[in-house]
């Protein structure tokens, strides 16, 4: 089997395939998170703690001079990034916790009993026609 053949394989199993769909959409959703958080969360959040805006939290360590920029300590970014990861990682568990309780509904719904196999069926048979035989009065 030659490489080509061997990566045109790879690449079209359903795993692969699927794993780079939930990679656009978690790129997408991050998307989403940042400017939910950004945009949503922090400007309250800033208001009550007296109007800071978390992304101008920085200390300056050095300034700038003529036509080098400043070196900025941006914690305030970082703030916000750990928000911003809290908030995914929160909606994560919740989709992960909502599959198992799916999945743990489906294990407790009942299921038939398998049907007994033809061997089983005559051995049975057999058993009832013996205790029959044995229960007779001679």
């Amino acid at each position: 089997m030659g490489v080509i053949s061997e990566f045109k394989a790879f690449a079209v199993k359903g795993n692969v395939v699927d794993m780079a769909v939930g990679i656009i959409i978690g790129a997408a959703f991050g998307k989403i998170v940042s400017s939910f958080v950004g945009d949503v969360i922090m400007p309250p959040i800033g208001l009550l703690i007296g109007g800071v805006d978390f992304a101008d939290l920085a200390i300056t360590l050095k300034a700038a001079q003529g036509d080098v920029p400043a070196v900025v300590l941006a914690y305030g970014k970082f703030i916000q990034s750990i928000i911003d990861f809290v908030i995914v990682a929160f909606a994560i568990f919740m989709g992960v916790k909502a599959i198992n309780r799916l999945k743990r509904e489906e294990a407790v719904a009942p299921s038939l009993p398998p049907t007994p196999s033809k061997e089983e069926v005559l051995l049975g048979e057999i058993r009832d026609l013996l205790k029959a035989q044995n229960n007779k009065p001679l």
